[in-house]
């Protein structure tokens, strides 16, 4: 058995650790669906979005950008255009273990927020 691994296959290291941290950010997995279709502008984003802060958002793409999810292409234009696009392995997120939690939450996200309700009420 590789060392790094538990008995069900799990990884047990830093990498869990880093896989983790890209859906520890409430807006990224939002921002990551949001880009699923074409390449949009920066407010085209935040619109998708509904209630996110221009400097989340910011702090937001900049994670995504810093973890090789998203692209930045700058266009010589007047006024200035940026887009934001999925790469390869943003995509392979989006694909895999996003859609993964959508299904999961398609079955239960009236238990799940039941039991939160029923957390909050005491």
């Amino acid at each position: 058995m590789d060392e790094d691994r538990s008995p069900d296959g799990l990884i047990v290291d830093c990498q869990l650790r880093a896989g983790l941290e890209l859906l520890a950010h409430t807006w990224d997995p939002l921002v990551i669906v949001a880009l699923r279709g074409e390449p949009l502008r920066r407010r085209a984003v935040k619109d998708a979005l509904g209630g996110v802060s221009d400097k989340v958002l910011t702090e937001a793409l900049h994670r995504l950008l810093a973890n090789g999810l998203v692209t930045r292409r700058s266009f010589a234009e007047a006024p200035p255009r940026v887009e934001y696009a999925l790469t390869p392995l943003g995509r392979s997120l989006l694909d895999g273990p996003l859609r993964a939690v959508g299904a999961w939450l398609a079955g239960h996200a009236d238990e799940l927020l039941a039991a939160q309700d029923a957390a909050q009420a005491g």
